[in-house]
């Protein structure tokens, strides 16, 4: 293990301007431990929104660049305290990943190598941290940050490209696993002792996990198969996989909406899908012209939130690829006709788009930037 301090913040500030009276308005909820804020990663632009679930308002666009950051700074995923008081993005290019309090203002920061995916424990102030996607040889650990002194232990994982990152509070095990091999670990939280849990089959580069809110069923979505993994952890040193659902092409990040319920994008068909844990099939499959490249999702105000990079977003397998002209993009399979959208409504850029859970309309589209990819709530 390795522990070291975060470096020195950098000087505050705030991004691009909004209108003062949505100021206003932010100040008086950010007082409200109530209310809920979504936060976006714009990572092709170096910039961060933070939205207002209720309203689906953006209050403020953080602008890393005019905050000492690199054109570069990558923001890539975010992650945020149970009681809404901070919230916390990975910076892949700058290897950094920044705490921010509630009236957005940056608090401590921590370096760390190609910071990807994050998960903010419910149970302690321990903030889990994986690799990058974009790195090609990645240290073989993952990191655990305090969020309180924002030092950072790493536990070697030993495996390559450590990816997708999960933490059950219940069960008290961090699960881990490799983009380039089919080999995952269940991580024990206290002392880091690591079980190994190797898959058949091709490789599947898994991108995300998500655990049951009843901690008894981990999900994981396969790029490579286009397929979501379905394991049983009544055994959850070794969790035990019991199905494997065809969802379509690139599934990316999973959020359970219920017991049984999961929901994720898929990259390559610019969907959304739903699948029911305990029978293993999909339940629901949603298509807007804003789902374009599909990437993370966050449940917040009874509404499911999905990023899309847009056109020009991430490639398969590698974020840090050159993107793609959109002229050059092969638009052939997909469907226009979409639920609360009129066809032909393309997206020029990165995309929120925002589905209600009640009913499945889509409620509400808000434009991002270049390359908009994860997204948080509490």
């Amino acid at each position: 293990m390795r522990a070291f301090a975060g470096a020195a913040l950098l000087a505050l500030g705030l991004g691009a301007a909004v209108p003062a009276q949505i100021q206003a308005q932010a100040s008086v909820q950010a007082s409200d431990p109530g209310h809920e804020y979504v936060y976006v990663a714009i990572q092709g632009d170096a910039q961060i929104s933070v939205l207002d679930a209720t309203t689906l308002e953006e209050v403020q666009r953080i602008d890393l660049t005019a905050l000492g950051f690199s054109d570069n700074a990558k923001p890539h995923h975010i992650a945020v305290d149970p009681d809404g008081s901070h919230w916390y993005v990975s910076l892949i290019g700058d290897n950094r990943v920044l705490k921010f309090d509630r009236e957005n203002q940056i608090v401590g920061q921590a370096q760390f190598q190609v910071p990807g995916l994050m998960i903010r424990a419910a149970d302690s102030n321990r903030l889990y941290v994986g690799r990058s996607m974009a790195a090609v040889n990645p240290p073989t650990s993952i990191g655990e940050i305090d969020t309180e002194t924002m030092l950072v232990e790493e536990a070697d994982v030993f495996f390559p490209r450590p990816h997708a990152l999960e933490y059950s509070p219940e069960l008290g095990r961090i699960f881990s696993a490799s983009l380039a091999q089919n080999q995952m670990g269940s991580i024990d939280a206290e002392s880091f002792d690591m079980e190994l849990l190797n898959l058949d089959g091709p490789v599947h580069t898994l991108v995300q996990f998500a655990i049951s809110p009843d901690a008894s069923t981990l999900v994981a979505t396969g790029e490579m198969t286009g397929t979501l993994l379905i394991f049983d952890l009544a055994d959850a040193d070794q969790p035990a996989l019991r199905a494997s659902v065809p969802v379509g092409s690139r599934p990316w990040h999973p959020i359970f909406s219920d017991a049984n319920t999961v929901w994720f994008a898929v990259k390559g068909d610019n969907a959304v899908v739903a699948v029911d844990v305990e029978s293993a099939e999909v339940v629901h499959r949603i298509e807007a012209p804003s789902l374009f490249a599909p990437h993370g999702s966050t449940i917040a105000d009874g509404k499911l939130f999905v990023t899309s990079n847009g056109p020009g977003g991430m490639q398969m397998g590698d974020m840090s690829a050159e993107p793609m002209d959109p002229a050059d993009m092969d638009h052939s399979d997909m469907d226009h006709a979409a639920m609360g959208h009129e066809a032909g409504d393309m997206p020029t850029t990165g995309t929120v788009t925002v589905i209600d859970l009640e009913t499945l309309d889509v409620v509400g589209v808000i434009e991002m930037g270049a390359n908009t990819t994860g997204i948080g709530s509490r």
